[in-house]
């Protein structure tokens, strides 16, 4: 059992709740069983690039465990250690991955970063993503005439899956239609309102912008921006905004000016390429590089200083001026973070990150930076720029192929195959790892999600109102924030991104029908209280407890609570954890889920049910 083995994670159980400076010594503790058999333990770095051992002091237990502690002292930005556990007929390492019998690389070691951590609000609670097109019409949303690029839709039409109409299918949403659902967002507890681009470009999903100095019309405008941002933070919500900084759009002023005349200096903010991956020609045009050779998206240049000077460094520069009134945005989440300031041999992305950050961080103190990036972010998440990443890799993915019933044919992402259907040892086993190789304060705030603009539907995936439950109890109890997309709380169906790009049917929200899962919503509402309200959910540790194929339990624990989440997704032998995880002659606190556990002689006893989620408090 995975009980048994020596834990240690960032949380404030174990590392002080502070961000510490360089020079600073922190005191880390480890939990250490007392069947693991451990004589001695010594916590080591790597200092100046040697390795050394330090000596680690008992520091309290009971009959059960043994705690230790060692000081780490800050010699780096980000300072990695990892504990040494002497035991009998060898030694083991402790590392963010878990416990090893083997010799392991430095890379998954736990981390101590100097860099502040995201602002709290961030954490607080759900965020939620809407695509303004397909979230809700405005009265005046009608009375709107869709642009030459557009075919405008009826709210009840199925999204395109793919061709030239999945772009230009024109539903008419607008942000006086978010505006007037709010109290939809405020039943579900969300913190967070992110809507995907509101600058005019010349698709529905609006990533090809013609200018980032204004609203989109057919959202309403600069007006209906600050209406909807007044609204927002009226009911104690945060709005946050979505940006490229990777490209524009081929119809953006800038890019106008820079075919116009070579010599202007908006001509330097992009990249011309005679030849290459990527180089797109035209007639009469010299070639540049579109994003993934897309010719309607030419990438920037961060070599050039008026990139730099448009971007971030202006007095207007997009990514300040929003923040502040009549908008006040309270952040931004980056379009294709991963490839910003990156080609070839130039990789300015670290730079641009920070650069970011601090600009927003001058104008807000509290304003949050999150990337988008669908595989492995973890070099890119050190502390100093991003906030927190899109959790594609470290949640989205695993989760799926736990999740997906055998048989299923929806397209894994961009991969050339349906989602495979793994054990649950392999879903952990990459949620360890990803986590493992940021620090702690990055994964507390990773945007965990089950789907969103880019993906197929949660429902389309998992097939069963049933599966939809455990996948929102593990969204809802894992560490990190939960984002949910708009119409997967009310079970949004879609095969594909485009596909699931689906209006909310707000006419059958009273009456019920077959694009408004009642139950469903009903099952999200109470696990983001559940979240919300529970300590442990928000600010704990992660300790795994069972890992079957079909099941896993985990403890998310801080000073004063321990949380048990079982999470099945079919019927399971069930397993029976440690009596001394409750405390002395209290008996479990069911928080969520119909799940049994009975206190037997031998130790708290977990039924096998399944489809299913059980959530107790057992301190």
């Amino acid at each position: 059992m995975l009980l048994d083995d020596p834990h240690h994670d960032g949380s404030a159980l174990f590392v002080p709740d502070t961000t510490p400076a360089l020079g600073d010594e922190v005191t880390v503790r480890v939990r250490v069983p007392k069947g693991a058999g451990v004589r001695d333990v010594r916590l080591r770095t790597v200092r100046d690039g040697e390795p050394r051992m330090e000596p680690a002091r008992h520091d309290g237990g009971d009959a059960h465990e043994d705690w230790y502690a060692a000081d780490v002292v800050v010699h780096h930005p980000v300072t990695r250690y990892r504990f040494f556990l002497d035991v009998p007929g060898g030694y083991r390492w402790l590392n963010g991955t878990g416990l090893h019998d083997r010799e392991v690389p430095d890379a998954a070691d736990f981390r101590l970063t100097t860099h502040a951590p995201a602002p709290s609000w961030l954490t607080d609670g759900p965020a939620y993503q809407v695509f303004p097109d397909r979230f809700a019409r405005s009265a005046a949303a009608g009375g709107r005439e869709a642009p030459d690029w557009a075919v405008p839709a009826a709210w009840d039409d199925e999204p395109a899956g793919a061709g030239p109409l999945a772009g230009t299918q024109l539903y008419g949403g607008d942000l006086d239609g978010i505006a007037r659902h709010l109290d939809h967002l405020q039943a579900l507890g969300v913190r967070t309102l992110y809507l995907t681009p509101v600058f005019p470009g010349r698709s529905n999903h609006r990533y090809d912008a013609s200018t980032f100095d204004h609203v989109d019309p057919l959202l309403g405008g600069d007006e209906a921006y600050a209406r909807l941002a007044h609204a927002v933070h009226a009911r104690g919500m945060r709005l946050m905004g979505d940006v490229t900084t990777n490209h524009t759009g081929d119809g953006h002023e800038w890019f106008a000016r820079a075919l116009a005349d070579p010599a202007s200096p908006e001509h330097g903010m992009y990249l011309w390429e005679a030849a290459g991956p990527d180089v797109v020609h035209r007639d009469g045009v010299p070639g540049y590089v579109g994003w993934l050779g897309h010719g309607s998206l030419p990438k920037l240049d961060w070599g050039s200083d008026e990139t730099w000077r448009h971007m971030v460094t202006g007095d207007d520069a997009v990514l300040a001026r929003w923040l502040r009134e009549p908008y006040a945005l309270d952040g931004w989440r980056v379009d294709v973070a991963n490839m910003t300031g990156r080609r070839g041999s130039a990789d300015r992305a670290h730079a641009v990150a920070r650069a970011l950050r601090e600009r927003l961080v001058a104008e807000r103190p509290d304003a949050a930076l999150v990337a988008e990036h669908f595989h492995d972010a973890s070099g890119d998440l050190d502390g100093a720029g991003w906030h927190a990443n899109m959790n594609y890799a470290g949640f989205t993915r695993p989760a799926w192929s736990w999740l997906v019933p055998e048989g299923n044919d929806v397209p894994f992402l961009d991969l050339p195959v349906p989602v495979p259907r793994r054990p649950a040892s392999a879903m952990v086993a990459a949620m360890r790892e990803f986590a493992a190789l940021v620090p702690w304060q990055v994964t507390a705030a990773q945007w965990n999600l089950l789907g969103s603009h880019d993906t197929p539907r949660l429902r389309s995936l998992v097939g069963s109102p049933e599966l939809v439950e455990v996948a929102a109890g593990l969204l809802f109890t894992y560490p990190g924030t939960p984002v949910v997309f708009a119409g997967d709380e009310v079970g949004a169906t879609g095969t594909n991104g485009e596909h699931g790009r689906t209006t909310m049917a707000w006419d059958q929200a009273a009456v019920g029908g077959p694009r408004w899962d009642a139950a469903t919503l009903e099952v999200y509402r109470r696990l983001s209280a559940l979240r919300s309200g529970v300590p442990a959910l928000r600010d704990g540790g992660l300790r795994w407890a069972v890992v079957e194929d079909d099941a896993v339990a985990y403890l998310r624990e801080t000073p004063g609570e321990r949380v048990l989440v079982v999470l099945a997704r079919a019927p399971w032998a069930g397993s029976t954890l440690p009596r001394h995880l409750l405390s002395p002659g209290a008996a479990p606190e069911r928080l969520y889920g119909d799940v049994a556990l009975d206190v037997a002689a031998d130790g708290l006893r977990v039924a096998g049910d399944g489809p299913a989620v059980g959530v107790w408090r057992l301190r």
